[in-house]
């Protein structure tokens, strides 16, 4: 009787330990919100002085400073602890007990949608330019950049930080110098996927270029010069367990009231023209992962053109690519590009703006080509006042005319001008034959998904 209620206490004791252990994406939830991965660079008073250089005529802090400032740059409140700062700004403590700041993924990876914030929801407000600037200047460094980080707010040149820091490293992420030039291009503009997407997909990013199941390749930000080589490869099992957490993330639901026989209707325009590119929905979902050709998609080719074979053969001889053994090759290669990747949709309704570079404000308007705004802009907040349901993205004011160039960049990147490089909004022609019944019926489904 004393060994087999023995037994039964070990056994209860090992199913409590067990339970208690967290699983991977638990591991990787505590890791990406509870830490950075890019080192310190900036210091609390940057943060408090980065006013002294708006470019709106501010001549004093505002009263309201951290809600002036998100708004400014275009940051959002953090749902998770972070000392009070937006997402995206990170505090942690240097020599003595100096508080310091630095960035982390949040930055570009943390949005707002109906005023609430979201992990995993692409910034489509952030001016990253005019932020990194400022948080330099107010340092006492110079305030340049070393490229463009930022053509148009809401977007960021993503793919030339990738090509400028691998060119300062050899081939086992030690720092070298000088740096390679690896054809890096600075005018892609390019929008924030959502992560929630990930889980769906073989391939990632505007092009496919890259596989899903590499956790290595999300790594790449980490080429920080404040990081050795030997400190990248140690995340790597964090980063393994980060990929679990964005696996596991939800989009949000669409809050307003659904026009539940107009979104059948649409489910059946769906089915007939867009499922073969973006796959079905619903507890059997399909999804093609299909590479539309550059040529078929019309969309603006600058991302298209903007990765270097150059970078491609550099990239396939560094750990980057060495990440998993295989019978025949012991890599993850940069994929040549054939076209633009047509993305799962689920949680459309909060992503916008749409294409692979912000340049469509609505659905409606990825839906006909002819009403797109040619020049446009936005309040860049993202209440319930800055939506607008019916069309499914942003409320914008078109414009007659491009900013004048010697405008202060920070009112320029306001300005979404479609007839800049990177930045056209032609191609996806697709809903242009569907009757207007038909385009209002398409997006009561999509709000759906």
């Amino acid at each position: 009787m004393f060994r087999t209620l023995a037994a039964m206490g070990l056994a209860l004791i090992g199913t409590t330990l067990l339970a208690a252990e967290p699983s991977a994406a638990e591991r990787g939830k505590k890791a990406l919100l509870g830490r950075h991965f890019t080192g310190a660079t900036y210091s609390s008073n940057g943060y408090r002085t980065a006013w002294r250089f708006w470019e709106d005529g501010t001549k004093k802090p505002p009263e309201r400073y951290d809600e002036a400032f998100m708004a400014y740059y275009g940051l959002h409140t953090s749902p998770y602890p972070n000392d009070g700062f937006p997402m995206g700004l990170r505090p942690t403590a240097g020599l003595f007990g100096r508080k310091l700041l630095t960035t982390d993924c949040m930055l570009c990876h943390g949005g707002s949608i109906m005023g609430e914030s979201h992990v995993g929801l692409g910034n489509a407000s952030l001016d990253i330019e005019t932020l990194f600037l400022d948080l330099a200047a107010a340092e006492g460094m110079p305030r340049r950049l070393p490229f463009t980080f930022s053509n148009v707010r809401g977007t960021s040149e993503a793919g030339a930080f990738s090509v400028y820091l691998l060119g300062m490293r050899d081939a086992e992420l030690n720092l070298r110098a000088p740096r390679l030039d690896l054809g890096l291009h600075d005018d892609m503009c390019e929008d924030v996927p959502a992560w929630w997407l990930l889980k769906k997909k073989k391939t990632m990013y505007f092009t496919g270029g890259a596989d899903a199941h590499s956790v290595r390749s999300l790594m790449q930000f980490m080429m920080s010069p404040i990081n050795s080589g030997e400190s990248i490869k140690r995340e790597e099992e964090t980063f393994r367990d980060i990929q679990a957490y964005l696996l596991s993330l939800q989009p949000p639901k669409y809050p307003f009231p659904i026009d539940q026989p107009l979104a059948d209707k649409g489910s059946k325009v769906f089915a007939q023209n867009c499922e073969k590119c973006h796959g079905t929905y619903g507890e059997k979902w399909t999804y093609p992962n299909r590479i539309v050709p550059i040529d078929e998609i019309g969309t603006d080719a600058k991302r298209f053109q903007g990765i270097s074979d150059s970078f491609g053969r550099y990239y396939a001889k560094s750990w980057f690519a060495k990440e998993e053994k295989g019978w025949f090759v012991d890599d993850f290669n940069v994929r040549p590009p054939v076209g633009y990747q047509a993305p799962p949709l689920d949680g459309i309704w909060a992503t916008a703006p749409y294409f692979h570079n912000g340049s469509a404000p609505t659905v409606a308007d990825v839906l006909n080509s002819k009403s797109r705004p040619k020049i446009f802009t936005r309040s860049y907040r993202t209440d319930k006042d800055a939506y607008d349901a019916a069309k499914v993205g942003w409320k914008v004011e078109v414009l007659d005319r491009a900013p004048d160039p010697r405008r202060p960049g920070h009112e320029r990147r306001k300005v979404y001008d479609t007839t800049q490089p990177g930045r056209s909004n032609g191609g996806h022609t697709y809903g242009d034959d569907l009757t207007e019944e038909q385009r209002r019926a398409v997006i009561e489904y999509l709000k759906t998904l």
